[in-house]
């Protein structure tokens, strides 16, 4: 059987793949998405129940279509952000095959162009776009062994309370799907115990604007880097419960313990760094930050918005915190399961090209391969800080297109115009 033939075959169907699509509609593109599940199938399995998007809908969309039927402040439900992306991709008539896993994608030895090997029979395509999404494979750090006689599994994973065997938790990771399932879990009855790393720590709201918005006109969505030593620092915040700012004092007393960050494990006793009370620290001045940077800009702009002196009041110190504990004995405090929101990387092992650095990351100029015909979408930082969110991903999906399209034209010259007649003729 001849192989189906293709310009461009971009590998996922998520909110990455949906974009790109778009953009390579409006330049001509000829394309195929395939989609080894359903499209934005990682918000609707690789996420829990209860997660609320952690921005307003207002700015947590595509540019070209509002989320129809949801009031523009709210947080809505991960099912309802993967029923938007489906509608976008009727929108715009995204070319999405579902159900179609990508075994292997090898570049083709006589001419340009990649043999793709999927569950649907051999692809050809001149070009290959990896929009496999930022969050592949979950990490489980080797900590805690398999024999300890825990219930262990990645926040990935994690759906609902009812999912837990009867006792406490211990959840390691303090980003935003850490510290939201530690709160969800202790609203549940459940004795809680939560590991806190270095992090940021934005107000959900400010001077009657959300952080989104002071992120914005701050400019701090479009940092192109993140600042060196803060590769490991997460950020926590929430939409849950109407959205409500993400303060550690505030869990503690109603009910978590805060520890460090997640060490050693031996004879039953979880060790912990002595680091909870400078995690949380560097946590307050992120928040105090931006509520500075915030106030400046107000007063720069001459915005007649509402002063919040109460925002910079902070919640007491917990016992946990002035006293922090140096390791938990795990059988006595009755912890039966561990969550790990411990982060993801990234698996291309499918790309059988030589364009990744020996971690196997992508080594890339905002998505374009150093391998002619490969490209990438949807990597975390991929052109700015704003890169993983949807409105983010649109505009480097843009980019993605445009350097396509520019190749397309390349490729399409036949030399003519370099016959220039001597101007003595």
């Amino acid at each position: 059987m001849a192989a189906e033939t293709i310009d461009t075959l971009v590998v996922g169907g998520g909110q990455a793949g949906i974009a790109l699509s778009e953009h390579l509609g409006a330049q001509g593109v000829p394309h195929l998405i395939v989609e080894k599940n359903r499209i934005a199938e990682s918000w609707r399995t690789g996420r829990w129940d209860g997660l609320m998007t952690n921005g307003p809908v207002w700015h947590d969309r595509f540019p070209n279509l509002e989320f129809k039927g949801d009031h523009p402040d709210q947080f809505v439900s991960k099912d309802r952000v993967a029923e938007y992306i489906v509608e976008y991709a009727d929108m715009v008539d995204a070319p999405v095959r579902t159900g179609v896993e990508v075994f292997e994608a090898v570049p083709l030895k006589d001419r340009a162009g990649f043999r793709v090997e999927t569950s649907d029979g051999v692809i050809e395509a001149t070009r290959v776009v990896a929009a496999t999404g930022a969050f592949q494979v979950p990490v489980i750090p080797q900590i805690v062994p398999d024999g300890a006689g825990l219930t262990q599994f990645h926040s990935y994973h994690y759906r609902n309370p009812d999912q837990l065997p009867d006792g406490a938790v211990l959840i390691v990771g303090a980003g935003s799907s850490g510290a939201q399932i530690a709160d969800e879990l202790n609203r549940a009855g459940r004795k809680v115990f939560l590991s806190v790393g270095p992090h940021d720590r934005p107000p959900r709201r400010y001077r009657g604007r959300d952080f989104v918005w002071w992120l914005g006109v701050l400019g701090l969505w479009d940092l192109a880097a993140q600042k060196p030593g803060t590769e490991h620092v997460t950020i926590s915040v929430s939409g849950a419960y109407g959205g409500r700012t993400m303060d550690f004092r505030r869990l503690a007393q109603e009910g978590v313990t805060l520890l460090g960050r997640t060490e050693r494990y031996a004879d039953g006793v979880l060790s912990v760094a002595d680091d909870l009370q400078r995690n949380v620290a560097g946590g307050d001045a992120n928040y105090l930050g931006m509520l500075d940077a915030a106030d400046a800009y107000a007063a720069r702009m001459g915005l007649d918005l509402p002063e919040e002196p109460e925002a910079r009041e902070m919640w007491p110190d917990p016992a946990c915190l002035t006293d922090p504990l140096q390791g938990v004995d795990l059988a006595a405090e009755g912890v039966a399961s561990i969550i790990w929101a411990t982060g993801y990387k990234q698996d291309f092992s499918w790309l059988k090209v030589d364009a990744f650095d020996d971690k196997g990351a992508p080594i890339h100029q905002r998505g374009v391969s150093v391998e002619p015909g490969v490209y990438f979408l949807g990597l975390p930082w991929q052109s700015r800080r704003g890169s993983t969110f949807l409105w983010g991903v649109w505009h480097d999906a843009k980019f993605v297109a445009d350097q396509i399209a520019i190749q397309r034209a390349y490729q399409h010259y036949d030399g003519e115009a370099a016959i220039v007649r001597p101007a003595a003729e």
